[in-house]
C-alpha cells in the first residue's frame, strides 16, 4: 500500500511540476523575410543619394542574418557594417553613443569589446526587447545613420 502512494506520488510530481515550474517565456525573433524588408529599405534610401553601402543585418545573438553589398561600395565597409550591427546588439543601443561619449572626451569607451565609435549601427526592437541590429557603413558616419534608420521604419 505505502508503494502504492509513492508511486503516484513520484507521478503526480513528473506529471504536473514540469507544468507549476515551465513558464513559457517568447521572445520574437526576426525573420529572413523581415531582414530582407529592411534591407530593401536600405538600399532604396541609400540609391536616393547615389550612396554605395554595405547594409548588414544580425539577429539577436550578433549572427549574421543578411549581408548586401551594393555595386561600387568599399570592400573594407564589408566588415566594418557588420561590426557596428554586432556593436548594437551587444551594448543595446545605437552606435551614434559610443561616437558621442569619444566626442565627449570619453575614450575608455574604446576598451570595451566588439565597440565601434562610428554612426550607423541600430538596434531592432520588439516590445523593448532586442531582436536584431542593422548596421551600415561606406559613406560618412552620419550618412550610414541616415540609412540604418530607414531600414527600421519598415519593421
Amino acid at each position: 500500500m505505502r508503494f502504492k502512494s509513492i508511486a503516484l506520488s513520484a507521478l503526480c510530481l513528473i506529471l504536473f511540476l514540469p507544468n507549476v515550474y515551465s513558464q513559457s517565456i517568447e521572445q520574437k525573433v526576426l525573420t529572413l523575410e523581415e531582414a530582407q524588408l529592411m534591407m530593401a529599405a536600405a538600399e532604396k534610401r541609400a540609391k536616393q543619394d547615389n550612396w554605395n553601402v554595405v547594409i548588414s543585418i544580425v539577429d539577436a545573438g550578433g549572427h549574421l542574418i543578411c549581408l548586401h553589398r551594393m555595386d561600387g561600395a568599399q570592400i573594407g565597409s564589408v566588415e566594418v557594417s557588420q561590426k557596428k550591427a554586432v556593436a548594437s546588439v551587444y551594448f543595446k543601443r545605437p552606435t551614434k553613443a559610443f561616437e558621442d561619449a569619444i566626442h565627449n572626451g570619453n575614450n575608455a569607451i574604446l576598451l570595451l569589446p566588439h565597440v565601434i565609435a562610428s554612426e550607423g549601427g541600430v538596434p531592432i526592437l520588439h516590445e523593448g526587447k532586442v531582436i536584431g541590429a542593422i548596421g551600415v557603413s561606406g559613406v560618412t558616419a552620419a550618412q550610414d545613420g541616415i540609412i540604418a534608420n530607414a531600414a527600421l521604419e519598415v519593421f
